[in-house]
């Protein structure tokens, strides 16, 4: 009898090993395939949801994730705003839960913010920009290259025509945060 009990002891002793190891590998899988996705990917599950992101500047805003690419999201804001955040400027993101993100697509690797931003300047919006270092213009993108972005200084809400702007400044893309327009 007491070698019965014995190779029970044994044999519980090796398959709380096994569960031990097994549930190791399984950690370090998770923590490899999150350490493979990027914020898009992470932020893809969570498209519709209510969000709050605050960004450089210490601008924080509300409202539903709607679209996103490589280096970019679009939030829309109560009162029929839309919120196009450049995520180099993005600080924190609150109400994702927990879901996992998932690996992106080839197609999301080329709607990146360059190709988003010439979007919005072949659209002739009117916008009001809101810099990481918590400067407002209101304007229209003129023009985008591979870093920047040509922006039309003119009045808030008003159409871009060449007697009323004030100046065309050049802005690199890492200094935007947000750029909204009234839908």
């Amino acid at each position: 009898m007491r070698w019965d009990d014995l190779f029970a002891d044994l044999e519980a002793q090796a398959q709380a090993l096994l569960t031990a190891e097994r549930d190791t590998e399984v950690a370090e899988l998770t923590r490899l395939e999150t350490s493979r996705l990027d914020l898009a990917s992470r932020l893809r599950p969570a498209l519709g949801a209510a969000v709050r992101v605050r960004c450089l500047g210490g601008m924080v805003l509300t409202g539903r994730l709607s679209a996103l690419g490589a280096g970019w999201l679009l939030l829309d804001e109560d009162a029929g705003r839309e919120a196009f955040l450049a995520t180099a400027a993005i600080v924190s993101i609150a109400g994702l839960g927990r879901p996992a993100g998932t690996p992106g697509s080839a197609l999301d690797a080329r709607l990146g913010i360059g190709r988003a931003l010439r979007g919005l300047a072949r659209d002739r919006s009117v916008l009001r920009a809101c810099l990481i270092d918590s400067t407002v213009l209101d304007g229209t993108v003129d023009r985008v290259g591979s870093d920047f972005v040509e922006f039309a200084v003119h009045a808030a809400g008003e159409p871009r025509r060449r007697e009323e702007v004030r100046e065309v400044l050049v802005l690199p893309i890492s200094a935007l945060a947000v750029l909204r327009r009234d839908s």
